[in-house]
């Protein structure tokens, strides 16, 4: 799991988008969960996660306040999230999560970089069956038999803890996220997150190499373009 992982946030950072969109996500998420469910951050685990993320990843504490008072005001756009899949370049499959107020314009325009990058999208369950769904909490650690302890006296139903390099990554279902991290806390009051977020991680990695490499991430450059793209996930590999 470990390399996958990494490989995936490498090439997450190789076709980062711009700052503006980086704030245009999380802005947009934390709109959702604030209208969803409340936009007090003590009361909605979910909005104080994203905002603790969000401010992680240097967003403008205005960006977020605007999103929570957008919200505050009950009117608005109405966002459904919606997971489009497929087979992109050099035959990686891919997860795409999108956040939209028009399912058809986000399919059409979902659809159109699969067409410019011989990509195939695939119908719903094509490739996420061969994706783990899992809550991912990764912080400083080499005790992770102490770990699983906590996550076990607290009742966590645990997926899998792994040590590797001086760090420790917690995996458990998604709605296990909240109680894994409460209770990390409380065994581990200093401790500080590295990476805290709902996933999918690949069962099986595709080794991307040449042109392939450089068509796919164009693909992804062309998704992250779109305003309602907010994640991708996929299974390629980057040879070196």
């Amino acid at each position: 799991m470990g390399r996958a992982y990494q490989n995936r946030k490498q090439s997450m950072a190789k076709t980062a988008a711009a700052k503006t969109k980086v704030y245009s996500k999380y802005g947009r998420e934390i709109y959702v969960s604030a209208k969803n469910g409340g936009t007090d951050p003590d009361a909605n685990l979910s909005l104080r996660s994203l905002i603790d993320r969000a401010k992680k990843d240097q967003v403008p504490s205005h960006v977020i306040e605007k999103a929570i008072e957008k919200a505050s005001g009950g009117a608005g756009e109405d966002f459904q999230p919606a997971l489009y899949e497929g087979i992109g370049p050099g035959g990686c499959m891919v997860l795409i999560s999108a956040l939209t107020d028009n399912g058809n314009r986000t399919f059409g325009e979902i659809r159109g970089v699969f067409s410019k990058c011989k990509a195939k999208l695939g119908s719903q369950g094509s490739v996420s069956n061969l994706f783990d769904h899992r809550a991912m909490l990764v912080f400083p650690g080499t005790d992770e038999d102490a770990v699983l302890e906590a996550l076990l006296e607290a009742d966590v139903d645990v997926s899998e803890v792994e040590s590797e390099d001086d760090v420790i990554t917690v995996l458990t279902p998604p709605a296990e996220f909240f109680k894994a991290k409460t209770a990390l806390l409380e065994a581990m009051p200093e401790l500080q997150f590295e990476v805290e977020e709902i996933t999918y991680l690949p069962q099986t990695s595709q080794p991307l190499g040449g042109e392939d490499a450089a068509q796919f991430e164009r693909f992804v450059d062309l998704l992250n373009d779109l305003d309602d793209v907010q994640e991708i996930y996929h299974n390629g590999e980057f040879e070196e």
